[in-house]
């Protein structure tokens, strides 16, 4: 292997809930910055990361403008949605909603 195509290794730690920081060169030579989406894909020797198109973020802010036009807050809507999933639970796996989450 040339030194062109070897692979670099940096360890990075593990923090408290799951997250991994990117080394600075890593992020910068993916042109990653804070709050960019990336991708992680499973494959046989470990974990790909892959950079993602802006289309998804634009997707998230149109979203957002629909809600507000409606005049819903994203705290609404998490909520309502967390209500369905307590609903949904009980329904369908009998767990009454004070033992959810226990």
């Amino acid at each position: 292997m040339t030194k062109e195509n070897q692979a670099e290794t940096k360890l990075v730690r593990i923090q408290e809930k799951g997250q991994v920081t990117l080394p600075a060169d890593a992020r910068r030579r993916l042109g990653l910055k804070k709050g960019d989406l990336v991708a992680v894909t499973e494959t046989p020797e470990g974990f790909l990361i892959t950079p993602q198109e802006v289309i998804a973020t634009k997707a998230l802010d149109r979203i957002g403008e629909l809600l507000r036009e409606k005049g819903i807050t994203l705290e609404e809507m998490i909520e309502s949605g967390r209500q369905e999933r307590t609903k949904l639970i009980e329904e369908m796996y009998g767990i009454p909603a004070n033992k959810q989450g226990e």
